[in-house]
C-alpha cells in the first residue's frame, strides 16, 4: 500500500490471530480496509503511515494499585450502565508480567490495597498488554491511544450505553451485534464493510469492535476525543493511563 495516499487512521482490536484493524483514509471515506497483523509492531511501521492507533489494551501500569483501581476503568465504567462488565480491572505491572495465573493472583494481592486477585478473562489479555507495554513510550503518545469499544459506541450513541449487549454467557449476540453494526451503518461506515466475513482468527465482533475504534481514533486526530479519567495519571514509566473517546 506504499503508493496510497492520505492521511491513514487505524482502529485496532486484540483478536486469536493477533490484531484486527479497520485502516481508514480520512481524505477518501471511500478508502477502508481490514487487515490482521500479527504483531503490534507491525501496526507502528506500517505503511502508509498511520497518523492515529486507537487500540482496545491497557497502556500504561501502575507499580501499586489502589482503593480506584488503575483510574480509567473506573472512569469509563461510570458511563457504562449494565455494559460496564465489559471492562476489566488491571493489575499492576508486576502481575501483568506474570504468566502464570496463580502467580499473577499474588502479585497482584501484594501490589493492591485493599488485595485484589485478578479476573481470568483480563490474564488472558497479558500477552498482548504486554506486547504494546514494550513497545510504548511517552513519545508515541502523539500516535497510539488507548481505547474501549463499549466506550466508543456509548460516544457515538449520543452517551448512551448500547442496549443490547454484545455477548451473553461468552457467546456473540446476534441482536447486540447488529445493533451496534446499525450504529456504525449511521456514522458513515458501508453495510457491506461491516458484515463481511471476518479473517481467520478474527470473529465478527471484533471487526465491528476495531470499525468502532476507527470512529475514535479520527476523534483523537481532530483533537476532539476526551481522555477519562480528566485529568489522568501516568505510571513510573511516564506512560499515560486514560482510555479515550
Amino acid at each position: 500500500m506504499s503508493d496510497s495516499v492520505g492521511t491513514w487512521i487505524a482502529g485496532v482490536d486484540g483478536c486469536k490471530s493477533g490484531w484486527v484493524a479497520v485502516l481508514r483514509n480520512l481524505e477518501d471515506p471511500r478508502d477502508l480496509r481490514l487487515a490482521v497483523f500479527p504483531a503490534f509492531s507491525e501496526l507502528l511501521a506500517h505503511d502508509p503511515y498511520l497518523s492515529i492507533i486507537a487500540v482496545d489494551m491497557p497502556i500504561g501500569l501502575p507499580e501499586r494499585i489502589g482503593q480506584a483501581g488503575r483510574g480509567p476503568e473506573k472512569a469509563a465504567r461510570r458511563h457504562l450502565g449494565e455494559r460496564q462488565s465489559s471492562v476489566f480491572s488491571v493489575p499492576s505491572r508486576a502481575a501483568v508480567y506474570e504468566t502464570d495465573y496463580r502467580q499473577a493472583c499474588d502479585t497482584a494481592q501484594r501490589t493492591s490495597e485493599p488485595p485484589r486477585k485478578v479476573s481470568k478473562q483480563c490474564f488472558y489479555l497479558f500477552p498482548k498488554i504486554r506486547e504494546i507495554d514494550a513497545l510504548m513510550t511517552p513519545e508515541l503518545e502523539d500516535r497510539v491511544f488507548e481505547v474501549h469499544p463499549e466506550l466508543a459506541f456509548w460516544r457515538l450513541n449520543g452517551e448512551r450505553e448500547m442496549s443490547l449487549p454484545k455477548k451473553v454467557k461468552s457467546r456473540t449476540s446476534p441482536n447486540g451485534v447488529d445493533q451496534r453494526r446499525d450504529l456504525l451503518v449511521s456514522k458513515g461506515l458501508a453495510a457491506s464493510f461491516l458484515n463481511q466475513k471476518p479473517p481467520k482468527g478474527c470473529g465478527r465482533d471484533d471487526l465491528l469492535d476495531a470499525a468502532a475504534n476507527s470512529l475514535i481514533a479520527e476523534r483523537c486526530f481532530k483533537g476532539i476525543a476526551e481522555p477519562f479519567p480528566d485529568p489522568f495519571a501516568r505510571d513510573e514509566c511516564g506512560l499515560r493511563m486514560a482510555i479515550w473517546a
